[in-house]
């Protein structure tokens, strides 16, 4: 629970924010020390969802590429992403449930309590609502608010705060009164939570003009798309997912930088080929991956993987550049299929000049249009995997 006292100091935060930047600066150890230390903890939940869910070929992937880059958690990612923005900038906090003493549920705002105090690291009341309101207000105030949901199943409750004060303020006021929060959390499916706990948000916030939505997939993907969203002047919802939380990733020289961002609208094609097109965000990347691989390698079929990285504003140029080359599409997401995120790609690529470069109608593979189940046994038949994956695009290209 929050302290009164800290909440009140919220007005007064940017002198003594300036101060405690500068101290930090001075008197705390590297960051590539103080992230070394972040991965070693993780709640029990986190470690069971990773060992059931995780794809271990994804690790291997990280382990081996690059011999000499170095490796990062997305947890690591995201924690180093607002660390490196406190100390650059003294009017970015972070709030949210258990952010502070506990160091956040999933761990991943781990330490920050300890280099920034409770000024700069504020653990809410159980009231989405109102802490969203208050980080609207922060903004609005011209600080820069971190924002952080246990989960975006949460966020419905403060659904208001984040669409209509904060989606429309920019806009309403002539461009005069930006907000510059930025919202974060784990986002689509989980483990073993239920339907409540286990849905994709992407599509919901992504129709909303005024708001910014960003679906990260690598450790590279959530530093550099943090830092873009903490630094932008309108309201960011990252959509985390809560399964990749603990995988690793290869960070290159230039992505383990301070200066590192990711503009948003900027997809990714994470894999070549002339085949298909695969458009995916978040967990289906791995899948996408992993399925062209086992495509590549049994069919000889060579699949194009866009990691769509950005949901609004949304790179449509990269996909129908990637489409016009293979003639093929497919997108793949863990969302609901009716009114969702590939719906909304195959509409734009169909009214584009790309309509005349498919050789065979688009597809999409979702989620199932059910709630999702508590049983483990349904559950894991709710949401695409890389052997539909697989399957998918060998019917498509009429292999089988």
């Amino acid at each position: 629970m929050a302290s009164r006292a800290a909440l009140t100091r919220l007005a007064a935060l940017p002198a003594a924010a300036s101060a405690r930047a500068l101290s930090t600066a001075s008197t705390s150890s590297s960051l590539a020390t103080s992230r070394a230390a972040l991965a070693a903890t993780a709640t029990p939940r986190v470690a069971r969802s990773e060992a059931r869910f995780l794809v271990g070929k994804e690790q291997r992937r990280a382990a081996s590429s690059d011999e000499g880059a170095q490796t990062m958690t997305v947890r690591e990612a995201l924690n180093a992403a607002m660390e490196e923005e406190m100390i650059r900038d003294p009017t970015v906090f972070v709030m949210g449930e258990e952010v502070a003493r506990y160091n956040g549920a999933y761990k991943v705002t781990k330490g920050l309590l300890d280099k920034f105090g409770e000024d700069r690291v504020i653990d809410t009341p159980i009231t989405e609502s109102g802490f969203t309101g208050l980080a609207v207000g922060a903004a609005l105030a011209g600080l820069r608010p971190v924002c952080e949901f246990m989960t975006w199943n949460f966020a419905m409750q403060a659904i208001d705060q984040i669409v209509n004060e904060g989606g429309k303020t920019y806009y309403m006021s002539g461009g005069n009164v930006p907000c510059p929060v930025t919202f974060r959390g784990p986002n689509g499916a989980a483990a073993g939570v239920g339907a409540q706990h286990s849905q994709c948000f992407a599509a919901w916030y992504g129709s909303i003009p005024g708001l910014k939505v960003v679906s990260p997939w690598s450790a590279a993907d959530c530093k550099g798309l943090l830092k873009s969203a903490i630094r932008d002047p309108n309201p960011v919802c990252v959509l985390e997912n809560e399964l990749l939380y603990g995988v690793s990733f290869p960070m290159t020289k230039e992505e383990l930088s301070e200066d590192f961002l990711i503009p948003f609208g900027k997809a990714k094609i994470e894999k070549e080929g002339s085949d298909i097109t695969i458009v995916a965000h978040s967990k289906m990347v791995t899948h996408s991956l992993e399925a062209a691989e086992i495509l590549e390698k049994e069919d000889g079929i060579k699949v194009e993987v866009v990691n769509l990285r950005s949901i609004r504003p949304l790179d449509i140029d990269t996909i129908v550049a990637s489409v016009k080359k293979t003639n093929h599409l497919v997108t793949v997401e863990g969302g609901f299929p009716a009114f969702g995120v590939g719906s909304e790609i195959i509409a734009q690529v169909c009214e584009s000049a790309a309509f005349d470069f498919l050789d065979a109608p688009p597809e999409r593979i979702t989620g199932a249009d059910v709630p999702t189940p508590y049983a483990e046994t349904l559950e894991g038949l709710a949401f695409p995997d890389t052997d539909l994956v697989v399957k998918t695009i060998r019917r498509h290209l009429y292999r089988q």
